[in-house]
């Protein structure tokens, strides 16, 4: 189901139907507002994917309203960092919008990539 422009509906979402456990993940943590899961398709030694438990399609759709959510996204991904013992080498957080920007899941999210070292600029 699609709404009228086109988009995935909350149904369609895989994040949501992670979310809403209709779809099985290997969940590292979770908050009262996000969920953290390791990405299937891993960029980097430890790449998991920090998602808002609210559908938003991309960060075009944030306002000034989301600032809690948006550091519950980063209070998460920093649990994660420390949980999986990279907080202190450093790691890499990206969000993507768009085609462009390699975006294949219209459901904001947060990459979290470490265990290696990244080169600048990215991609």
């Amino acid at each position: 189901m699609s709404n009228e422009a086109g988009a995935p509906s909350k149904t369609d979402c895989v994040f949501c139907r992670i979310i809403t456990k209709e779809l099985p993940a290997d969940v590292v943590a979770e908050n009262a507002h996000a969920l953290a899961f390791t990405d299937l398709s891993p960029g980097a030694p430890t790449h998991v994917l920090v998602v808002p438990k609210r559908h938003i399609r991309d960060a075009t759709e944030l306002s000034r309203t989301d600032g809690a959510l948006l550091c519950a996204l980063i209070e998460l991904a920093n649990d994660v960092a420390h949980r999986k013992g990279i907080d202190r080498s450093g790691f890499r957080l990206v969000l993507n919008v768009g085609d462009d920007a390699g975006n294949t899941v219209e459901h904001l999210h947060l990459h979290l990539l470490g265990g290696r070292s990244f080169s600048w600029p990215p991609g």
